[in-house]
């Protein structure tokens, strides 16, 4: 390598380091929602990552340097440093792509003509004209690009402006660098990734840990890991460092011993001045921070500007998109609440003060009563309180008012009638919902009731029956109010319509719930938000209910999505969505994908779930287990569902854990085992019958006519099969539950080609409907016997391969490397395919001799590639050749 003379030496040898990629981290997780095959990144000359510290993006550099390689591309490095050399910049552009690209001699004209009196872009004119006359597709990558001198920022500037169509730039940074890319954006030649698109997902942060760490991290353990970091990358990083230290996960994520947590805050708030450091601990006193309020509260009126600059400097913040609001990250903020507890009592109580005044004034009563509690001002709490819970329950959030249930006495409820409906709202919707009708019949009770506000109760009571698994009650409530008229507030609107898609749900019609919840009159720039996403529900169940999984999918994905950023990822009506939305994926044969939206989940649904909910939830998260090959784990699932029906008082869903049971042990032909279940089943249905309606006996029914066919199959008592499933049918048709006919024409056939019937004309039609509506397990469900049976069925009707309409797997193997072991030369430009063959053969350990006669050439051949390899990485060995070209990501699966 060519360096310029004299003192000049010693800056070119330290920018060489500047210029070598960094090595891969060892648990680098490729991360394919970020892949450069995504739109949002294809074809795009210029893609700028910004972020704080910590967000991953010289990670995510790594990954897309080696998607580069991997597709012919040569890629060249510079980590940006804050040299004001007009000359530094241009001088790491040559070394960067003789480094990264293997061209030992490009831009020795450049590079030998330090002292020349280049003009302002002569230089970087010189180099893009000869990245433009080489050979090779090239992508220049910049890491730290907010260190860039301002000089060198310009110049950047001006190769983005002026690069050949060979060239493309990725630049990563902390600052500012919207400047540069502004209008190459509007003409859509660059995209930006920012922090949201960082942050990890779920699944994401589930891979992670299960590379780091393997299997022994479960899921829930890993989505309260998820939650805690709020998928910040250096969080999840520094907690699984903890763990390798020692620390058991979950000890490090659960809520009872904080200590491991905060001291992973300690080395981000360390190097902060002591002022930081106590700004920050009085602004942690609330949830959310505004510049204002941040006045409000340390009386500095320089707070908007330290609180930015921190925001900046700092990653322990997380910044609202196009808002002023900010929020201390979870993991700080528990943190910093330590050292406030730490403050003498009476300034915290001046700080709730101050929190309390300034939130009042602007209309956040809610969050204003629990700093006047804090503050120790009672009176005002509560005043606030009655003000501000009921609306906070109408929007949805239901258990800010449970909370305060365990602090407010029974006689402050009935001075404030408003807090008390409050009240019955939200315990309406949980498995407190007999306390909610007792709340009703206290409103009810009071002599100014007027018309809306009885029919407010009505609502309330319905809810009430719906969460108590009465269908026959909630639909006895809403019918003699069917066509009254809801009032003038949107928010009633909207619940009365969706009560009657409900009302009509339960009656066993699907498409007029749908039809009901279209918009229609409704003004929907005015309902309650909180009310629109239970007409998602309602749609999406609906769909659902039928077995339209695909068209319920569509609308459920993106409002799970929109409801999880809302309100948080275990909001009860978020819960809720994600169990459907499980279960449709573990239909379509997605196990990890269900695995994933359940996890963390199930606790709440049992707490405040409606029953559909739990029995979905439950029964997905069973049969995930049990198509993994841990029918223990999904046997002590149903015991657990079990449970939670005699808790809650739900007996359906403890005849529909054991109808499950039943199930799998048939598929087992554990015929003792199926009878005594049986005999539990019908003693439960006996015993709960008579003091039920018809709707909920059709339900029950019809679970219980499911499970004596699956104790049939274990007996092989075929006709007896037969006679279940004649029940079953006429009671999921009247229901319209598309699932369960297909079962039952599946079972019906199955049966009657065991009892010397033909049954292939009937399998192939289930077979055929089951594919039209999108179920991909519903016959690996039933039977492993019925399954192979079905499939040699179809194979014989439509003439195909049984590779091309093979069933899932029962269970799931674990993950396979999908090439063979053993180093691979990627297909870079970089090197010829000749190089490439003969350095993967070095990889290898092999001989000069040993490579010619594997290449079928000659010695001297083979030492010719060895001299150009050496030339190319700059290198004189050939041990030093397979470091260098691993170091550069040009071969991978050396250990």
């Amino acid at each position: 390598m060519a360096i310029t003379p004299g003192g000049a030496a010693p800056a070119i040898a330290e920018l060489v380091l500047k210029t070598t990629p960094p090595r891969a981290p060892r648990y680098l997780l490729a991360r394919p929602r970020l892949s450069l095959d995504d739109e949002q990144f294809r074809d795009r000359p210029f893609i700028l990552v910004r972020a704080p510290a910590g967000f991953g993006k010289t990670s995510l550099l790594a990954q897309w340097r080696h998607e580069y390689l991997a597709r012919g591309w040569a890629v060249a490095w510079i980590s940006a440093d804050g040299s004001p050399d007009p000359q530094r910049m241009l001088h790491s552009l040559v070394l960067a792509v003789r480094m990264g690209c293997g061209r030992p001699s490009f831009g020795a004209t450049l590079l030998e003509s330090a002292s020349a009196a280049f003009g302002e872009y002569e230089g970087i004119t010189a180099w893009l004209s000869e990245v433009a006359q080489s050979s090779l597709s090239m992508v220049l990558m910049i890491d730290e690009a907010e260190r860039l001198h301002a000089s060198s920022q310009a110049a950047l500037n001006y190769l983005l402006h002026n690069a050949p169509p060979n060239l493309r730039v990725v630049a990563a940074g902390r600052g500012e660098l919207d400047e540069t890319a502004a209008d190459l954006r509007a003409y859509g030649l660059c995209t930006s990734v920012g922090v949201e698109t960082l942050r990890f997902t779920l699944e994401e942060t589930i891979a992670l840990v299960r590379n780091r760490i393997g299997s022994k991290a479960d899921a829930d353990t890993c989505a309260r890991l998820h939650e805690m970091t709020e998928g910040w990358p250096l969080g999840l990083q520094l907690v699984l460092a903890a763990m390798e230290r020692g620390s058991d996960l979950r000890s490090v994520v659960g809520t009872h011993s904080p200590d491991s947590r905060n001291q992973l805050v300690e080395a981000l708030t360390a190097k902060l001045a002591p002022d930081d450091v106590a700004f920050l601990t009085r602004v942690a006193v609330v949830d959310q921070l505004h510049p204002d309020l941040c006045v409000a509260l340390t009386g500095d009126e320089e707070a908007p500007q330290r609180l930015a600059r921190l925001s900046r400097e700092t990653p322990i913040f997380v910044v609202g998109e196009d808002s002023e609001w900010y929020r201390l990250h979870m993991l700080a903020l528990d943190a910093l609440r330590l050292h406030l507890a730490e403050l003498p009592a009476p300034e915290r109580a001046e700080l709730h003060g101050r929190a309390q005044d300034w939130l009042a004034a602007h209309g956040m009563l809610t969050q204003a009563a629990r700093h006047a509690r804090e503050a120790g001002r009672e009176g005002v709490a509560v005043d606030l309180a009655q003000k501000g819970l009921y609306e906070a329950v109408i929007q949805g959030h239901m258990g800010t008012m449970r909370e305060w249930l365990d602090v407010l006495p029974e006689s402050v409820l009935d001075q404030h009638p408003q807090l008390r409906l409050a009240a019955a709202w939200s315990l309406a919707v949980s498995e407190r919902h007999e306390e909610a009708e007792r709340m009703v019949g206290l409103i009810l009770s009071r002599p100014d009731v007027d018309l809306a506000l009885r029919y407010e109760c009505v609502l309330i009571a319905s809810g009430a029956a719906y969460y108590a698994d009465d269908p026959d009650r909630c639909v006895g409530m809403l019918a003699p109010w069917k066509d009254a008229e809801p009032g003038s507030q949107p928010r009633f609107q909207r619940m009365h319509v969706n009560r009657l898609a409900m009302m009509a749900l339960l009656q066993g019609d699907p498409a007029e719930a749908r039809r009901l919840c279209a918009v229609g009159s409704i003004d929907v720039t005015r309902e309650p938000d909180y009310a629109g996403r239970w007409r998602e529900f309602i749609m999406g169940l609906s769909f659902a209910w039928e077995g339209q999984i695909l068209l319920a999918e569509e609308g459920l994905r993106a409002a799970l999505t929109s409801i999880d950023a809302k309100f948080g990822r275990r909001h009860p009506l978020s819960c809720m969505f994600a169990a459907l939305l499980a279960s449709i994926a573990y239909e379509r044969d997605r196990l990890d994908e269900a695995v994933a939206l359940l996890a963390n989940r199930l606790d709440v649904l049992e707490r405040v779930g409606a029953p559909e909910a739990i029995l979905v939830g439950y029964r997905t998260v069973t049969r995930v287990a049990a198509a993994q090959g841990e029918e223990h784990r999904a046997l002590d699932m149903l015991e657990s569902s079990f449970a939670i029906g005699v808790a809650r008082r739900l007996p359906r869903l403890c005849i529909a854990s054991l109808g499950e049971q039943i199930r799998m042990h048939a598929s087992r032909f554990r015929r003792e085992t199926c009878n005594a279940l049986i005999g539990r089943i019908d003693e439960l249905v006996a015993s709960e019958s008579p003091r039920r309606g018809p709707l909920w006996r059709r339900n029950v029914e019809l679970i219980s006519a499911m499970a004596h066919a699956y104790a049939s199959m274990a007996s092989q008592d075929w006709p007896g099969v037969l006679e279940s499933v004649s029940r079953a049918v006429p009671l999921a048709e009247q229901a319209k539950l598309g699932r369960f006919r297909i079962e039952c024409m599946a079972l019906r056939a199955f049966a009657m080609d065991r009892n010397g019937e033909d049954g292939r004309e009937l399998m192939v039609e289930a077979m055929s409907l089951a594919k039209t509506f999108g179920f991909m397990r519903i016959f690996t469900d039933m039977h492993p016997v019925l399954t192979d049976w079905a499939y040699r069925v179809m194979e014989e009707a439509s003439g195909e391969s049984s590779a091309g309409t093979a069933s899932p797997s029962r269970v799931i193997p674990p993950p396979v490397e999908l090439r063979q072991g053993g180093p691979r030369v990627m297909p870079s430009m970089v090197l010829t395919p000749k190089e490439r063959e003969v350095l993967e053969f070095l990889a290898r350990n092999l001989s000069n001799k040993e490579i010619a006669q594997a290449m079928a050439v000659g010695e001297a051949t083979v030492k010719w590639h060895l001299k150009n390899l050496f030339g190319k990485l700059g290198v004189g060995t050939r041990r030093h050749v397979v470091h260098r070209a691993q170091l550069l990501g040009l071969i991978q699966g050396l250990e």
